[in-house]
This record gives C-alpha cells, structure tokens and sequence, in this order.
C-alpha cells in the first residue's frame, strides 16, 4: 500500500473522533493565554500516541515531537487554539458554554484537523524519517502567541526545517484549497492617537477646541487614504475600531481617543502609512488649534509563503480525497501570526474550504453564527499526514 493510500485509510477511521473533538473543544471555548483545559487534552492526547511532549510553552501552548524510525528533517505542524470575546447565538448541542467567549474562527476545527494527523502519523512512525512537531499554540487572536512560542524554542529542539498552518473558512466550498506564494497576508500594525483640545461650554465654541470635530475630520482624511492608494504598491487598509472623548453633551470635548490598524502588504506601503498618518494628523489638528500623540505599534509581520514549500503543498493536495480543487488567492488584507514562524523557516500558509450553502453553512469568521462544514476535518488532516510523509528527507 501506497503511503497516500495509507494515510487515507487511516483517516477514515477517525473521522468521527476528530468531530467529537471539534465539538467538545467549541462547547469549551476559552481566549488567548486562557487555554488551560484545551492544553490539558491535547497534552494527554498527544502522551497517548505515544510522542514526547512539553506543555507551559508560550504560556499555555502544548508541542509534541514524533520521532520517525529513520534521521531526517523536522517538519512543524501548527494549530491555533484560542477563542474570541464574542456571545455565541447557535442553537446546536455543541454551542458554547462559556458565556461571552466562542470559537468563531475555526480554531476547534483547527486542532481537532491536527490532533487527527497526530493520530494518523503516529500510527505510520515506522515510515517516516525525521521528526514531526505538532505545535498548538496559544492567543493568535492580536495578541501574537506565536512570537511567545518562538520565543519559548517551540522551533527549536530539534530545530523546524518547515512548518505548515492552514485555517479554515466559510468562503471557500468544502474542499476547496486556497494557496499563493510570496505575501499571501498583510501585517498588521495598531495605534493609539489622542487629539487634545480645549473645553468650553458648547454655547460658545469659540471659547473652545472642540476634539471631537477634529477626531471626526481624521477619521474621514484616514480613511480616504485606503480609496486613493488600493491600485498601488503603497496600498494599505487603515481603520478606526473604537472612539473614546466627551463628558457631557453640553460641554466641548477636551479630549478623544481614536484606536485602530494598518494593513499593509510590504515595508514600501507600511513607511507609507505612518507617513501619511503623521502628515493628516499634524494638518488637521494645526487647523483646529489641537495637540495630539500619536502611539504607532508594530504588529503582525506580513505571511510570506516559500515557493518551495507552496509547489509541495499543491503536490500532495492532488492526491488527497476530498481537495476539490485549488484556488490560487491574491493578498490578502486580513494577519495571521503564523507569520512569526515564517519568518524563521520556510513554509506555506493556506486556507481550507469549509463553506457548504446547503446546510446554511456560510457565516463568515468573527461571526457569532459562524459555524463550518465538518466534512473539512478529515480532509484537512490527510493534507498534513500527506506533508509529513513528502517532504524531501522525511519519505
């Protein structure tokens, strides 16, 4: 038997477990550096297939090392594992029970994928050379986990030569895979910006510096920029997310918080960005006699895909049951801190289908109905058994 034939075998046994798991881990939903029940059953799931595993990394990330019987190369393999701040409105059996917090972004059905190659793999060790590192990792959701990870040697002993992540999505119809290479994300900076006025009784406006109606002039100046520069290489996507300031209606606003993020493919369009962000802010509040200070962060690197590692990753989804189709994406301007690995070693970010508008299974991530097609979870753990077994110095 072909090792492809193997791993589809294999897979076909679990499919049921790897539900059971999506469903137990989406029913017990818990956010970023929060995920201690999810890490205890990954660890002691992964211990049970027999693999060496070290849990706390990153805070609450869990990594396991399967050894094959041969020297080779090390392959890392990545899930995400928290959840979002948001109140989930299903009715299914398996909905949240923690109020407030929900897997709307696939992350259940990302360790469960995960969690089922583990299972594959550690069943066919004696095929495989080299090692695989399963890695869950902790609070993707912005507050950058995988920088924790790294930063705890989740890359090193033994050191990745690869890694690999997918995410599922709504988008996409069941099956289909999503690849690009070079930028296929955007990074993602925030800032913080305080416009400084002058208060005054709202009777008499001269008397005051109104923050507010110059918060409101940046807003619309910033938000011109992502129309003027969307066709170019200095294209960014800047937002406004959330507006604090005033006391009282009767009284001209001292003070207004503006926070939000800049979206950017490449350094060129991100020097860009800061650029014109300082320059509207300075007119703006010079014409209105304001102060202001402008906190910019750096954030989220861009996900840039090795063109090595996409051809494989194409490679081995022609021969996995259930990819129906590939589907090469332009950019996109949503992050992933995936791209903190990526950074470090060569590999490939790609996006599963999990769509199905029969089974009114089409809200998108972020959605508190956001639920995806199950028949994704088998499919998506074949694509990384099948890695594991092709990549050059594991056969």
């Amino acid at each position: 038997m072909n090792v492809m034939a193997e791993i589809e075998q294999r897979v076909s046994r679990i499919r049921d477990e790897m539900v059971r798991l999506r469903r137990d881990f989406h029913r017990h939903p818990e956010t970023g550096f929060c995920e201690n029940r999810t890490s205890r059953i990954i660890a002691g799931y992964l211990r049970d297939l027999g693999m060496e595993v070290r849990e706390g990394v990153g805070k609450t990330g869990v990594v396991g090392v399967l050894r094959g019987a041969a020297p080779g190369r090390t392959l890392m393999l990545r899930a995400d594992m928290d959840a979002l701040p948001i109140q989930e409105k299903s009715s299914s059996p398996y909905r949240s029970a923690n109020p407030g917090v929900m897997h709307a972004c696939g992350h259940d059905g990302h360790m469960a994928i995960l969690l089922g190659a583990a299972c594959v793999l550690a069943g066919m060790k004696g095929r495989l050379r080299g090692q695989v590192k399963f890695v869950f990792q902790p609070a993707e959701e912005g507050a950058g986990g995988a920088r924790k990870m790294i930063e705890d040697r989740a890359l090193e002993d033994p050191r990745v030569d690869a890694a690999f992540g997918l995410h599922l999505v709504t988008a996409l119809p069941c099956g289909t895979l999503g690849w690009g290479k070079g930028t296929v994300m955007a990074a993602m900076d925030s800032f913080v910006l305080k416009v400084t006025g002058r208060s005054g009784h709202s009777s008499m406006p001269e008397d005051g510096v109104d923050a507010i109606r110059a918060s409101a002039r940046i807003v619309d100046d910033l938000h011109a920029l992502n129309t003027v520069n969307n066709e170019s290489d200095t294209q960014s996507l800047i937002n406004i997310g959330a507006i604090r300031g005033g006391e009282a209606a009767n009284v001209i606003a001292e003070e207004v918080e503006l926070s939000g993020t800049v979206r950017t493919l490449n350094p060129k369009a991100k020097a860009f960005a800061k650029g014109a962000m300082h320059r509207i802010v300075g007119r703006v509040t010079g014409e209105f006699g304001a102060g202001f200070d402008l906190d910019y962060r750096e954030g989220y690197p861009p996900v840039v895909n090795d063109g090595e590692m996409t051809d494989l990753l194409c490679r081995v989804a022609g021969d996995v049951p259930g990819v129906d189709g590939l589907l090469e994406l332009p950019p996109l301007m949503a992050s992933e801190d995936m791209a903190f690995y990526l950074r470090e070693v060569p590999g490939c970010f790609f996006f599963l289908g999990a769509g199905n508008p029969e089974k009114g299974l089409t809200r998108p991530l972020h959605s508190s109905e956001f639920d995806f097609d199950e028949s994704a979870l088998p499919v998506g753990a074949a694509l990384f058994a099948g890695l594991a077994a092709s990549l050059p110095g594991m056969e």
